[in-house]
């Protein structure tokens, strides 16, 4: 069996890719299966897709892309499956999905992670941005064979389209690269933590005001965010930012004692997938999460974090973490143990594989 997997970005660059399906490439070679990746956009062209600027180069790049997809299409009566990560292309109707399933007639797995039938908030301005067609996601989900899905949310409103749907939960590889714990003995400062892109800084506004109060009253910490770009935010002195590296995601992470994951309760924030939460709590991190998408799934209340609704809960949860390094210790354990059983690549392979039947 051979499958296409036709994917946004270039391999082993985008979170999304590297946590939903590419951690999954060697048990599909175990398993005797045969695969192919084909992304849209060059490594040159990511490398400044979020940039400012560049307009030239962006268009090239998206052209090119488009060119490639074209060629594709040859290649697609090869394959027995094409799986298909969030569109076959970033711009315009379904053209692709469409020839390829109504012409080619093959069976596509269309996988997802966010509500990307709706504009996102914080998406990039500008002429990409204005190109997007944000309603191909329900005929997309028509035409598949099977819709893979990273929380019930979104798995919902597949299955307006299609009854062939699986939620096939965003995982971390527990045993390979999130593998480590973090030591929550204290040698200095308690290190509260958030990590993101710029399209999910604005959800750290929920938080500044509970930040700067406790900084205010003499709490000790520090405020480490780990971004594509830093916070414009000015307001606390213990904040620390460390630019993104895939080199040193783990180590960076490691630095955390405690994890944070606010997100403003609207119709795109419902789609997410806890990442942040999952990746904290994957290294023994307790996660401090609004209830929003997916986080009342993976978060427990006093156990292995805490789930804030509000100002008050907020500064109530982040007291008593900084305040208690057993209670630190006791939730992170908790936490790992979580994602180790639920939400590890081990525990989800099976599942993953079923798509391809």
């Amino acid at each position: 069996m051979r499958i296409l997997f036709i994917i946004p970005y270039p391999p082993g660059r985008a979170p999304s890719q590297r946590f939903r399906f590419e951690q999954y490439l060697e048990a599909l070679t175990a398993a005797g299966l045969d695969y192919r990746l084909a992304p849209f956009l060059s490594g040159a062209t990511w490398n400044i897709l979020y940039k400012p600027g560049h307009t030239a180069a962006k268009v090239l790049g998206i052209m090119g892309g488009l060119l490639r997809r074209l060629g594709l299409l040859f290649e697609v009566p090869f394959f027995d499956f094409v799986f298909i990560h969030r569109e076959a292309a970033p711009i315009g109707p379904p053209v692709f999905e469409w020839l390829i399933a109504k012409v080619l007639r093959k069976r596509i797995v269309y996988d997802f992670d966010d509500a990307i039938w709706l504009k996102d908030p914080a998406a990039e301005a500008g002429l990409l941005g204005r190109l997007k067609w944000q309603q191909k996601v329900g005929s997309i989900c028509r035409w598949a064979y099977k819709v893979s899905c990273g929380n019930a949310y979104l798995a919902n409103f597949a299955r307006q389209f299609n009854a062939r749907v699986v939620v096939n939960p965003t995982t971390l590889d527990t045993d390979l690269l999130h593998n480590q714990v973090r030591d929550q003995h204290l040698a200095g400062s308690p290190v509260i933590g958030w990590t993101g892109t710029h399209t999910t800084l604005r959800h750290l506004d929920l938080v500044w005001p509970v930040l700067e109060r406790l900084e205010q009253e003499g709490h000790e910490f520090i405020f480490h965010v780990i971004s594509n770009q830093p916070p414009e935010y000015t307001g606390l002195r213990s904040l620390r930012y460390t630019a993104w590296q895939k080199q040193t995601e783990i180590p960076d992470l490691l630095q955390f004692n405690l994890g944070l994951m606010p997100l403003v309760d609207d119709a795109w924030a419902q789609g997410k997938c806890a990442f942040k939460a999952l990746q904290y709590m994957a290294l023994g991190v307790p996660a401090l999460v609004s209830p929003v998408g997916m986080n009342t799934e993976v978060v427990d209340s006093g156990v292995n974090g805490y789930v804030c609704d509000t100002p008050a809960q907020w500064d109530q949860a982040l007291r008593v973490l900084l305040a208690s390094e057993a209670e630190r210790i006791r939730q992170g354990a908790a936490a790992r143990r979580t994602i180790v059983e639920r939400y590890s690549v081990a525990s989800n392979t099976v599942n993953f594989l079923r798509l391809f039947r």
